[in-house]
Order: structure tokens, then C-alpha cells, then sequence
């Protein structure tokens, strides 16, 4: 009687199912219990993967060094035969070799109740080990849907897969993946008792960092198990993104870098707004290591709006004035100031696309901020009314709008790009620019209607300028081009030029080649050295500054256009010398292929070639660019810059004047010696070259130029 009962209910309950044709099947992944050990270190890394037949249709974040995971994550799973179960395999993950089986359960969905949750506890199995493998705890509601609804997902799976772009819902997904939650702020301080992995019993060890899709990889430090990196970096975090903190330790060779250790850190665990000193020991006793970490969760998150609806708010521009006033010039240092771009439209883009259209998209990038619009297709006019705010750590910060192509198959094809520095901005004037090419050189075809307002803390802004300047990870990594050493050499001997000009001259005044010019100069000398004063020199460059100041007033249009041609003709053969450099690596790749049986030799002293070129081409790079940047900043490139230095000039001709030399001395070296004690995890920095790394140089210059925009009808200029 009992079995016939039941045997009635069950043909009642797949009679229920079978009167609809299609269920969403709504999970939440709470937590796994008493995980088998799968690591030599006592625990095991797991996740979980969801599948039914042979498709998977979700994995799970890896929990690092835990028998007991806590995921709490949901997601859905559309169901097409209820009556096929959906199998869940947890799984240890392993880097570089097959993850390890840590059991595997069913769900059978016919016996879920519809439309109510379901608290399920499944045990993990696996058929070659009758051990007892623990259990995850999960809750499953599985709701049936209509034939309709099941279209509309058939029809929107299907357009996704073809197209793999357009759908409003994967654009909402977007513009949603863009705004992060919080910053994580980390020094990496040092590493101690690292594994050997050398033949010489050392190691060059690196650190890569991963959160989510965020990645940092440090610099890697040269024979040593104790590394000191000191170097400084900001993470972002996402609401729906991993929150664990992911740390691996490599050993750099020329081959292939080896695995050094691992460890991780559950930042949902760290309080926030504070600064926490961290020792985390790598698995396995491969050593540890030290850093620094500061998640700020309330401040300057960025944020894209739509301009159609928006409202300018009095109040809240009064308490951004008020905010970065002089009264809170000493509140939150890095918080510098606030950036709102409003990106209108663009005009006259390149086709990209057989049909002689586009599907741009718009990316903002300030400094490692990285924000896009969404994306109009089959147009070269496309309207985008976005409005996309920044938090300025650094007033010298420039904003790099970029736009793109959308591509099916591939990734996206640029149309075109523009850099402006805040400073050069043009509060609250809407007005097109000019797009340029990927080397901010020669023009692009199009322009962009953009209009920008920012407001920052001018003190603020003056302590940051002499402190080191934020790294931008996204950038390419950088390469050895016979043309950049060739336009670096020539920029290197124009300043050795420069500086024989002044010898020949003084050269001349002792070899009374002009008498007029020498008794001059002989009679500054005796009045200078007579009467000199240690003010005085800081009174020169003041006097330097103001000179060039009123010739720049003056000759101002001369000297931009003078540049600009000079530059222009640097860049025409930058393509001739790529082409030369690409047949020169050609002949060496053919000359490497001959030589069979040295192939390995010849390659690895092939790179250490490019190494030493590569180092070469950046040193004198950056010799070129220091004596450039002191150029630009006695001419006024950047009036702020320059206008800060006659300040600092000023107050130290004040110091100098009422202050003993030596006492200033004693100060200095005070400072110096005792910095140390006082800040031992401080990052070392010079003052004076941090303060000229704001000035661009003269490339930089090129860069950040205006080029007039070339599409009709984008004369006039609004203000909002």
C-alpha cells in the first residue's frame, strides 16, 4: 500500500514538471565542510565546478588553503530536462600541473520543490576513494518558466554567441564591471629566507599580485633570498569579484621564471581606512615576505552617469569647493583633487568595418583609472552623453581619451586618441579635439566633442608634486628600436652641445679672443666673488625665470610652431628606422635559424644583447629627458611648475638671507640621517628629480599639443 502511494506520488510530481518545458535553476553556494586534504602543506585550494552532460555552466572562486570554504555566491543555470541532474565536482586547484579530484555530487532536480527554496547538504564522493570527503552546503530554488520566456533566452543566447556584443543587458554588465568599490594600496617591503633556485644557491625573485582581473608584477631583484623591493601600487576592488588577495613569488631566468611559493590574503578580513604591516609566510616553508596595505573603501570611487538626465547640483559643487579648500589642505594627503569629463560625441571617425561604418566605443584612462562608454554601432558619428568622474591624486596626471572599434572575433581596432594634461584644461568649455594616432604624433581622422571641469587643492597639489609620481601599469612593455636610440643620441648631443657652447664662451673670455668681452667678464667675476652671498644664487635663477618668462610672452606662437616642425621631422623617419630595425632583427632571426646545432647559445646571447641595447636606449633617454624637462621648466612649458619653483626660489633667497649657511647644512643632514628611524618603510625619493618628472619633456610636449580639428561645421565653442 505504502509503495503504492508513493509510486502515485511520483507519478503526480513528473506529471507537474513535464507541463512546463523550461526552468531557471536559481543556486546559492554557501560553503564546503571538512574537505579532504589535497596539499603537501595539510590543506588543499578548492572550487567547484557545476555541469550537466558535458557543458559546464558555472565554476567557482578558488578558496586558497582552506577544508572549510566559505563562496557565498549565486548565480542561475536555465534547465531544459529537468530530469537530467546537474553534477557538482569539487576540485583542488594546482599552478602549472592537473587539479586534483576532491569528490563530486548530484543534484536531482525533480525532487526540488518549485518556486521554494531548497537547503541541500551534498556529500562528496569519488568513485576511486571511499574515504569520507566532506559535504558543501548549498540552497537551490528551481522556477519553472514560460514557452515564451524560453525563446526570448533562446533567441538571446543565440544572438549572444553569434554576435557576442549588443545586447543592453551585456552592456549594463559593462559599465557595472567599471566601478570599483574600494582601492587596495600596497608597498611591497622586502622578502626574507627565500627558496634557492639557482645553481649558485640565490634566487632573483619577483612578486606577481592578482585581485580579480587587477594584476601587479614588481621588479625582480638580483641574487639575493632577502629581496627589498620598496615599490608602491594601487589595486582596485569590485563587488563581484574575488576578494582575496592572490601573492606568488617567481625566480626570474632568461628561459622560462620558476614558482617559488604562494600565499593569499582574504581582504573582507582587513579593517579599512588603516594602514596594516603584514608578514605573510609563503606555503610549503618557501620563506616571507613584507608589505604594507591600506584599503580605502570610501573615497574618490569613480562613477559614469548620463548626460541626458543630468542636473547640475549646486549644493554638492559647494561641498566639493569647500572640501579641497585651503582649511583641509592637510586632511588625506593623496587626495588631491576631483576630474568630471563629459564625453558628447565624436564626428567623422574611420570606417573600420566592411561596410564602411564603425561600432566605436569610447575608453578614459587617468593614470591607471580606466573607465569606457558604451557602444554605438554601425556609425561614424556616434553619440555617446556620457559623464565619467575621477579622483586626481596628481594634479600633473594626464587624461588619455581613446577610441576604439568594436570587433567580433578580435580585439578592439583603434580609431583614434588625445592626451590632455589637467592642467591644460579649459574649465566648463565644451569644445572638439582633434584626434591623433597610437604615437599622439600625426593626426587621426575624426574629432571628439569633450568638456572637462575640475577642482583640486593647490596645496596639496604642491606636496604631491614633490613626491614620487604614480606609475601607470597598462603600458607597453618597452622594446629596443634602432630609431628611438638614434632620436636619443641625438637628443643627448644636443645638450652636450649646449654645454660646449657655454665652455667655448667661457673659453673665450680667458683667451681675451674679444677684449670688450673679456674685461666685462673679468670685472663680474672680481664683483661676484667679492661680494657674493649664498642668496644670491637662488636670486640668478629668479632672474633667469623672469627673463624667459617675458620672452616667451613675446615670441610665445614663434617658438611652439619652431618646435612642432622640428618634432614633425623626428617622427617622418621614425617609420624608415623601424623598417631598418625590422630587417636588421630579420637577418639575425635567419642567421640564428642557420646555425642549428648553437640555436639555444646564439639565442640567449642574442637577448642579453637586446638587454645591454635596451638599457643603453633608456639611460640616454632619460639623460635627454632630465636636461629637457630643466629646459622646459626655466621657459614656462608648464606655468605652474615654473611658477612653483619661483616660489620655492623666493623663499629660499628669504632662508638664505637670514639663515647661516652651515645651520641649514646641520638640518639637512639631520634629516637625512634620521629619516630612516623615523620612517622605516618609507619609500626613498629625491625631491628635486620628483619634482622634475612633472615636467613633460620635449617629446611629451608633442604629445599633449593641440591639432586643430579637421571636420566642418566645429567652429564654435560652448560654455555650459
Amino acid at each position: 500500500m505504502q509503495r503504492h502511494v508513493k509510486d502515485t506520488g511520483l507519478r503526480q510530481r513528473r506529471h507537474e514538471l513535464m507541463q512546463h518545458s523550461f526552468f531557471h535553476l536559481d543556486v546559492w553556494l554557501k560553503e564546503g565542510k571538512d574537505l579532504v586534504v589535497r596539499d603537501s602543506s595539510g590543506t588543499s585550494d578548492p572550487y567547484v565546478k557545476f555541469k550537466i552532460g558535458d557543458k559546464q555552466f558555472y565554476k567557482s572562486r578558488t578558496v586558497y588553503k582552506c577544508l572549510n570554504p566559505k563562496w557565498d555566491e549565486r548565480f542561475t543555470i536555465p534547465i531544459e530536462d529537468v530530469f537530467k541532474p546537474v553534477s557538482v565536482k569539487c576540485y583542488d586547484y594546482d599552478r602549472g600541473v592537473k587539479d586534483d579530484r576532491m569528490g563530486a555530487a548530484e543534484i536531482n532536480l525533480s525532487m526540488l520543490s518549485l518556486n521554494s527554496p531548497t537547503e541541500l547538504k551534498l556529500e562528496l564522493k569519488d568513485k576511486k576513494d571511499v574515504e569520507y570527503m566532506g559535504f558543501i552546503l548549498l540552497q537551490c530554488t528551481l522556477v519553472p518558466k514560460s514557452s515564451e520566456e524560453k525563446e526570448q533566452f533562446q533567441q538571446t543566447r543565440g544572438s549572444t554567441l553569434k554576435k557576442s556584443v549588443g545586447s543592453l543587458e551585456s552592456q549594463a554588465r559593462k559599465l557595472k564591471m567599471q566601478i570599483w568599490s574600494g582601492i587596495v594600496n600596497i608597498v611591497l617591503v622586502e622578502g626574507h629566507d627565500l627558496m634557492a633556485m639557482d645553481d649558485n644557491g640565490l634566487s632573483d625573485p619577483y612578486v606577481k599580485f592578482r585581485l580579480g582581473q587587477e594584476k601587479y608584477k614588481s621588479k625582480h631583484k638580483y641574487k639575493t633570498l632577502n629581496p627589498r623591493w620598496l615599490e608602491q601600487f594601487s589595486l582596485r576592488i569590485f563587488d563581484d569579484q574575488s576578494h582575496t588577495l592572490e601573492i606568488s613569488v617567481y625566480d626570474h631566468d632568461l628561459r622560462s621564471d620558476d614558482f617559488m611559493g604562494r600565499t593569499s590574503i582574504d581582504l573582507s578580513e582587513i579593517e579599512k581606512e588603516k594602514t596594516h604591516m603584514i608578514i605573510k609566510e609563503l606555503e610549503d616553508g618557501a620563506g616571507t615576505i613584507k608589505l604594507l596595505l591600506t584599503i580605502s573603501g570610501t573615497q574618490g570611487a569613480e562613477t559614469i552617469t548620463d548626460l541626458v538626465n543630468y542636473t547640475t547640483n549646486t549644493k554638492e559643487r559647494d561641498d566639493l569647493y569647500r572640501s579641497y579648500g585651503l582649511v583641509n589642505s592637510f586632511k588625506n594627503l593623496k587626495d588631491v583633487g576631483w576630474l568630471q569629463v563629459k564625453v558628447i560625441r565624436a564626428q567623422g571617425l574611420r570606417s573600420a568595418d566592411i561596410g564602411g561604418k564603425s561600432d566605436p566605443f569610447c575608453v578614459l584612462e587617468l593614470v591607471n583609472a580606466r573607465l569606457q562608454t558604451q557602444t554605438e554601432y554601425k556609425t561614424l558619428n556616434p553619440e555617446w552623453n556620457k559623464i565619467f568622474t575621477f579622483n586626481v591624486k596628481d594634479i600633473h596626471s594626464v587624461l588619455e581619451v581613446t577610441v576604439y572599434d568594436e570587433d567580433r572575433d578580435k580585439k578592439a581596432e583603434f580609431l583614434g586618441k588625445v592626451a590632455i594634461p589637467i592642467l591644460q584644461m579649459k574649465r566648463g568649455v565644451r569644445r572638439w579635439y582633434a584626434l591623433k594616432d597610437k604615437k599622439l604624433t600625426g593626426r587621426s581622422k575624426g574629432a571628439i566633442l569633450l568638456e572637462m571641469d575640475y577642482i583640486y587643492n593647490l596645496v596639496k597639489a604642491a606636496v604631491r608634486t614633490v613626491n614620487p609620481r604614480e606609475e601607470k601599469y597598462m603600458q607597453a612593455e618597452p622594446k629596443f628600436k634602432i630609431s628611438l636610440m638614434k632620436r636619443n643620441i641625438n637628443r643627448v648631443m644636443q645638450i652636450i652641445s649646449s654645454i660646449m657652447e657655454v665652455g667655448k664662451f667661457l673659453q673665450s673670455c680667458f683667451e681675451w679672443e674679444s677684449k670688450a668681452r673679456s674685461i666685462t667678464a673679468f670685472t663680474v667675476f672680481l664683483i661676484i666673488t667679492w661680494f657674493f652671498e649664498p642668496y644670491m644664487l637662488p636670486v640668478t635663477l629668479l632672474i633667469l625665470f623672469l627673463k624667459n618668462y617675458f620672452i616667451k610672452s613675446a615670441k610665445e606662437a614663434f617658438s611652439v610652431e619652431s618646435r612642432e616642425d622640428l618634432m614633425s621631422v623626428d617622427e617622418e623617419d621614425d617609420d624608415d628606422d623601424d623598417e631598418t630595425s625590422k630587417k636588421h632583427h630579420k637577418k639575425i632571426s635567419l642567421t640564428i635559424k642557420r646555425k642549428k646545432d648553437e640555436k639555444t647559445g646564439v639565442r640567449e646571447k642574442f637577448q642579453a644583447a637586446q638587454e645591454v641595447c635596451l638599457q643603453v636606449q633608456q639611460g640616454m633617454d632619460m639623460v635627454a629627458s632630465l636636461g629637457e624637462r630643466i629646459k622646459n621648466t626655466f621657459n614656462w612649458s608648464v606655468p605652474w611648475l615654473s611658477l612653483l619653483a619661483v616660489i620655492a626660489l623666493s623663499v629660499g633667497v628669504v632662508v638664505l638671507y637670514f639663515l647661516p649657511i652651515r645651520v641649514l647644512i646641520l638640518l639637512w643632514g639631520i634629516n637625512k640621517f634620521t629619516k630612516k628611524l623615523r620612517a622605516p618603510n618609507a619609500i626613498p625619493n629625491n625631491e628635486l628629480l620628483d619634482y622634475l618628472s612633472r615636467v613633460p619633456s620635449d617629446s611629451e610636449l608633442i604629445h599633449y599639443r593641440e591639432l586643430s580639428p579637421d571636420v566642418p561645421n566645429l567652429g564654435k565653442k560652448k560654455r555650459a
